[in-house]
């Protein structure tokens, strides 16, 4: 799914839009929500805890929970390569390396990092509230035809039309209250 608003239409209205659809649309049926594990959310400006850059990859993860999952570091350096990351482990000194990272990294590296974060914890589906927007498009495409390739299923709000394509569907809010849902068509 697609969400898309207005250009100027804040997440906040989007979200209340959301519900505008619900109440209006929804007669009956059951909603079903997935496991929360199953669930994962990546905002426009991510977390980033204080710890190592390995810390920032598997959050809220800690590393003996990361080997319990039989990851280890060249697994979270294929994840770094294939978010066009893999020169921070040397940059900044390997995976133990320890810094404020909100300082350290650029807008682009952070909205990486967390898509390196998604990749890790390989969720069933992915909310990406304009998690891209400080990325090149041909990067945002990288990112995105991995999370198509590994199964993920998105849920993106953004006001980027060359996502559309990563998306079957699209829910837009134009901002009075009017809202429209659409069947993407893509061309072969």
């Amino acid at each position: 799914f697609f969400f898309q608003a207005e250009d100027g239409i804040r997440d906040a209205q989007e979200s209340r839009g959301l519900g505008d659809v619900y109440k209006r649309q929804v007669f009956g049926g059951r909603v079903h929500r997935p496991n929360i594990e199953k669930i994962f959310y990546i905002p426009q400006r991510p977390y980033l805890p204080h710890g190592t850059l390995r810390d920032q990859i598997i959050y809220p993860h800690a590393k003996l929970h990361m080997l319990r999952k039989k990851v280890n570091d060249q697994e979270l350096l294929r994840i770094l390569e294939t978010v066009q990351l893999a020169y921070l482990v040397e940059r900044e000194g390997g995976f133990d390396a320890v810094n404020d990272w909100n300082d350290v990294l650029s807008g682009g590296e952070k909205q990486r990092i967390a898509m390196a974060r998604l990749f890790y914890h390989r969720p069933d589906f992915a909310i990406l509230d304009e998690c891209t927007s400080a990325v090149s498009v041909d990067v945002e495409h990288i990112l995105y035809t991995h999370c198509k390739e590994t199964g993920i299923t998105l849920f993106t709000v953004s006001h980027r039309h060359t996502l559309f394509k990563f998306h079957d569907f699209r829910l837009k809010f134009d901002g009075e209250g009017n809202w429209s849902f659409e069947k993407l068509i893509h061309d072969a």
